[in-house]
C-alpha cells in the first residue's frame, strides 16, 4: 500500500496533543478589533480545541502523527 500524502493546509492549521486532541487557532483575531471588546479579544488568543466528533476528519488528513 502506498504512502499517504498529508493535505498541507490542514497540516498547518491542526497540531495534536499527546492525548490525542486537536488544537486550532481561533478565528477572528486578524482586522476589525476595534469593535471587539477585551475579553473577546483574550479568549481568542488561546487555542481551541476541536469537537471529538470532528477529530477523526482532522486525522485522515493528517496521516502519521
Amino acid at each position: 500500500m502506498p504512502k499517504l500524502k498529508t493535505k498541507r493546509s490542514a497540516a498547518k492549521r491542526y497540531s495534536f496533543t499527546a492525548s490525542g486532541k486537536v488544537k486550532y487557532k481561533r478565528q477572528g483575531l486578524r482586522h476589525i478589533l476595534t469593535k471587539k471588546n477585551r475579553k473577546r479579544k483574550r479568549r481568542l488568543r488561546k487555542p481551541g480545541i476541536l469537537d471529538h466528533t470532528e477529530v477523526r476528519r482532522a486525522k485522515k488528513l493528517v496521516p502519521y502523527t
